[in-house]
C-alpha cells in the first residue's frame, strides 16, 4: 500500500530538519571539509525546550529519526497550525514505541528490535517512524529535556514535503498515559477524551507485570465510540488484540514467551527475569497498528484495556504496571492532551 503512489511525479519540495541543518532551510546544511562533521548533534540543557523544525505548510512530516540520548526525560512534542497545545506529547522513546529506553537487552541478551510497516527501533535506539503528519498552515516540533541536572546530546532527522493537500486529510495525534500499578477497582485506560471525528490507528503498550504471573493477558480491550455506554468493538484478550494467542506462547507447549514483530502487531520485547543489573520485573512491549483496519469515529472515543487473570476460582484483577501510547487522525488538532506525569514518575528504569 505504501508503494502504491512511489512512480508518481508530484508538485512537492522535500525539506529535512537535522543538527547539521536546524533550521531546515534550501541548502542549509555543513558546510565543513569533505572529512568533517560539524554539528552532528545538539546538546539540551537541563529544563530547556529545542525547537527541532519549525516551518509553514501546506506539507507533511514524512519521517522522524532519533539516536543518542532517547530516556525518558526528553519529551517530544508537535503542534500543528499554531496550536498552543500540542497535538502529540509522549517521552520520546514511548512515542516510538520503545517504553524501557533503559533496557537495551532482552531475556535472551539481544537488542529487541521493533521491525513494523511504520516504526523502527534498531540497534541501539535508533528510533524511526513514518506515520504520515500533514499540516495546513504549520509545524513546530520540540523536545524537552527534564532532567534536572544533564546537559543531553540528541541526533535527530525529520523529513517532509511542502505539498497541497486533500480536503479530508487529518491531523496526527499521540498521547502518553501511564498507571504503576492498575487499579484493581478499574481497567486502564488507554485514551479518553478525544472529540471530533477521525479514525484511531494504533497503539503501543509497555506492561510491567507485578506478583505472580497468572496469565496476565487475559484483559480485553474496550472501545467506545460515538456516545457507547458499553463497547461497540470489544476484543477477547490482551494477546488477542496484539494478534498473538495463548499467552504468546507461554500457556501452550512451547511453555515460553516469543517475541515477534510483524508489519501491524507485535510483541517484540521480553524484558527482565534473571539477569543482571536488577532488571528483575518481567516487562512487555507490544504494539498494533490499525493501518489495515482504522477504527472510525464521528463525535467521539475512549478506549479501555482490563488487567486481569484467570485462577481456579475465575478471572481476578491485577496490579501491574501499565503505560502506553495512543495514535489517531481527526479532522482538527485536539484541544488540550491528558497532562503528562512528572519527570520522577516516569522514571522508566
Amino acid at each position: 500500500m505504501f508503494l502504491d503512489g512511489l512512480a508518481r511525479i508530484q508538485d512537492a519540495t522535500s525539506f529535512a530538519f537535522s543538527a547539521e541543518n536546524p533550521t531546515g532551510a534550501k541548502g542549509g546544511g555543513s558546510k565543513g571539509k569533505p572529512w568533517e562533521k560539524l554539528s552532528p548533534a545538539r546538546i539540551v540543557a537541563p529544563g530547556e525546550t529545542l525547537v527541532l523544525a519549525d516551518t509553514d505548510g501546506p506539507g507533511v512530516i514524512q519521517s522522524m529519526w532519533f539516536g543518542g540520548d532517547v530516556g525518558w526525560n526528553f519529551i517530544l512534542r508537535v503542534y500543528w497550525d499554531g496550536q498552543a497545545n500540542p497535538s502529540i506529547e509522549s517521552p520520546l522513546g514511548a512515542f516510538f514505541g520503545y517504553g524501557f529506553t533503559e533496557t537495551v537487552k532482552d531475556s535472551a541478551g539481544n537488542f529487541p528490535t521493533l521491525n513494523s510497516a511504520v516504526v523502527l527501533a534498531a540497534p541501539c535506539r535508533g528510533l524511526n517512524c513514518y506515520w504520515p503528519m500533514p499540516f495546513r498552515q504549520h509545524v513546530k516540533i520540540t523536545l524537552e529535556n527534564r532532567s534536572p541536572s544533564e546537559n543531553r546530546a540528541t541526533f535527530y532527522m525529520i523529513t517532509g514535503k511542502k505539498t497541497a493537500l486533500p480536503e479530508d486529510a487529518g491531523f496526527f495525534h499521540a498521547s502518553y498515559r501511564q498507571e504503576r500499578p492498575v487499579s484493581p477497582e478499574r481497567g486502564y485506560t488507554v485514551i479518553d477524551g478525544i472529540r471530533g471525528k477521525g479514525h484511531f490507528a494504533g497503539v503501543a503498550l509497555f506492561a510491567g507485570v507485578n506478583g505472580s504471573n497468572g496469565c496476565w493477558v487475559e484483559g480485553e480491550m474496550k472501545m467506545y465510540i460515538d456516545g457507547d455506554i458499553h463497547p461497540s468493538i470489544n476484543y477477547t484478550g490482551t494477546e488477542d488484540y496484539f494478534c498473538g494467542s495463548y499467552a504468546f506462547g507461554y500457556d501452550s507447549d512451547v511453555a515460553k514467551y516469543q517475541p515477534y514483530s510483524g508489519h501491524y502487531a507485535g510483541m517484540y520485547a521480553f524484558l527482565g527475569g534473571p539477569e543482571p543489573r536488577y532488571n528483575y520485573q518481567p516487562r512487555f512491549m507490544l504494539y498494533r497498528w490499525h493501518i489495515p483496519d482504522p477504527i472510525h469515529f464521528s463525535t467521539d472515543f475512549r478506549m479501555l484495556l482490563q488487567n486481569m487473570h484467570f485462577t481456579p476460582h475465575g478471572h481476578r484483577p491485577r496490579r501491574d504496571d501499565y503505560s502506553s501510547v495512543a495514535y489517531w487522525y481527526q479532522t482538527h488538532p485536539a484541544s488540550a492532551l491528558h497532562p503528562l506525569p512528572s519527570d520522577d514518575e516516569l522514571d522508566m528504569r
